[in-house]
């Protein structure tokens, strides 16, 4: 009875310290955001300013009004409830096979969702750098050799009669490498660094970070300083699906028909800042809240000296022979120039100006079904008009054109897994845009609704700690509305698709 009385005494106080980081850390990354981005409409002369006085229903009160109710939802649950990539090199140091970590990889498990938020440690003696064995080297890499074909429903051509026709291409090809080490420097601080290329070679840093961990000895103060990815719960760098098409979330990437702002954002990407984390001990609760560089992850200041705030939150609880069900919610405040100052005509990198706000907010679960999981994810996305009506102003303040509006729209995901044995994964995915507000009158209401469904099989034809095979293939289909326009009156509807099969190993 005792010990049963101090595991609901924990868990209550996991909840209460849950709630209280998750309320206190928006409130510090909402007013940081807004302060910024009043410091900027101050310098940016009396018309900006008139131009924020009149739209009081702005986009910064929608986002905090939707975020109080995602809130309120994960205090319910809480109250309620009970109780990376990957890489090869942990595996051989632990002494532990990759499906400890990994549902199937790279896909992770809870027990690998807890060792990644504990900073790469298992708590015991091997977690020191110092340790070594033989057989371990901290070092990974990952590359798939693959063949695939690529259909584009609407190509602007000179050949063609109409000024467009149907192209599909189909080759043997590489994707990219990733060059992979992690682990710690020393008790309680982690570090990652990915260096990696594209297909041709040219390298890039994807992820670079150092981590203190369990500062002040609790599981609730942990602080990331880098690049890195988002706490997403939905990962695309842990994504089981390979394709052109398929390896991207939509909602993730969306920007409405026309936008042409040279800030392109993507909740998937690496992004540059500064992460506070927190998680109870058996990383049934956890929280993160970040502060970023408004430049989606480019080094050297391409665009200007904003930055952005990401906030996202989840729970989990036991539900018996099911397994673990996890629910969250995530939001995410940045904004982006509509001017740059200019030298000879060129825009001059990080001279930014005229910030306008845009938001990206979402709720997900995690629910597993013994062999069978779903993952849903509902999300709202909205911008300025300014940035969804971007035009290269020369310099000039931006005046916006007769008839534009802020535009939003919503998503709808489900992403499903059947993993009928440890070597074996089907997927499923379908991922859906629909516009609630065009960005200007001269589009159709539907112009850019997708439609995505994606089917994938991964083979794990051997699982050991040495290294990660897999025999992938997949297919997927994308469905555009309105959204191929070849002249300015004229929108046609797009597709694209991929058959893609590859090797996809990890060493």
């Amino acid at each position: 009875m005792l010990r049963l009385s101090a595991l609901v005494k924990e868990r209550s106080l996991d909840g209460q310290r849950f709630v209280a980081a998750l309320w206190f850390s928006w409130l510090a990354c909402r007013e940081m955001v807004v302060e910024v981005s009043n410091l900027k409409h101050e310098f940016t002369g009396a018309g900006m300013r008139m131009e924020v006085a009149r739209h009081p229903g702005s986009l910064r009160s929608r986002t905090a009004s939707l975020l109080a109710a995602v809130m309120f939802l994960l205090i319910f649950v809480v109250s309620s409830s009970q109780s990376s990539f990957a890489i090869a090199a942990f595996a051989r140091k632990y002494g532990l096979p990759c499906s400890a970590c990994h549902d199937a990889w790279p896909k992770l498990n809870n027990f690998g969702q807890t060792f990644k938020d504990n900073g790469y440690q298992l708590m015991n003696d091997r977690d020191a750098p110092i340790w070594q064995n033989p057989s371990y080297w901290p070092v990974a890499f990952r590359i798939t050799p693959n063949w695939d074909l690529e259909h584009t429903g609407k190509v602007a051509t000179d050949q063609a009669a109409s000024g467009y026709q149907s192209v599909n291409t189909h080759s043997f090809n590489l994707t990219g490498l990733d060059i992979l080490t992690a682990g710690t420097l020393n008790k309680d601080i982690s570090f990652l660094l990915v260096p990696s290329s594209d297909e041709t070679g040219a390298f890039h840093f994807e992820s670079a970070w150092v981590r203190f961990d369990n500062m002040f000895h609790s599981s609730w103060a942990n602080l990331k300083f880098g690049k890195f990815e988002l706490d997403n719960l939905v990962s695309e760098k842990r994504t089981l699906l390979l394709s052109p098409n398929g390896s991207s979330y939509q909602f993730y990437h969306f920007l409405p028909f026309g936008d042409a702002n040279p800030n392109v954002f993507g909740i998937g990407d690496n992004q540059l800042g500064m992460e506070f984390m927190g998680h109870s001990k058996n990383d049934y609760t956890r929280f993160s809240a970040a502060i970023l560089s408004s430049s989606d992850g480019n080094v050297d200041n391409p665009y200007g000296s904003t930055y952005d705030a990401n906030i996202t939150a989840s729970t989990a609880f036991n539900a018996g022979s099911l397994g673990l069900q996890r629910i969250g919610a995530q939001a995410y405040i940045g904004q982006a120039p509509t001017y740059y100052l200019t030298s000879g005509g060129a825009a001059i990198p990080g001279t930014g100006r005229g910030n306008r706000i845009f938001s990206r907010e979402a709720i997900f679960a995690l629910l597993y079904f013994g062999k069978f999981d779903v993952t849903p994810m509902f999300g709202h996305g909205a911008e300025s008009a300014y940035l969804a009506n971007y035009v290269d102003t020369a310099g000039l303040v931006p005046v916006l054109p007769t008839g534009s509006h802020n535009p939003s729209w919503n998503n709808a995901m489900v992403e499903a897994h059947f993993l009928p044995n440890p070597q074996l994964i089907f997927t499923y995915r379908y991922d859906a845009i629909f516009m609630h507000q065009q960005p200007n009158d001269a589009l159709p209401n539907d112009a850019n609704n997708t439609l995505a469904n994606t089917v994938a099989v991964r083979f794990y034809p051997f699982m050991h700690s040495r290294a990660g095979f897999a025999l992938h293939g997949e297919y997927s289909h994308v469905s555009q509305k309105h959204a191929f326009n070849p002249n300015t009156t004229t929108f046609l509807d797009q597709t694209y698709s991929s058959l893609f099969g590859g090797m996809d190993f990890i060493f």
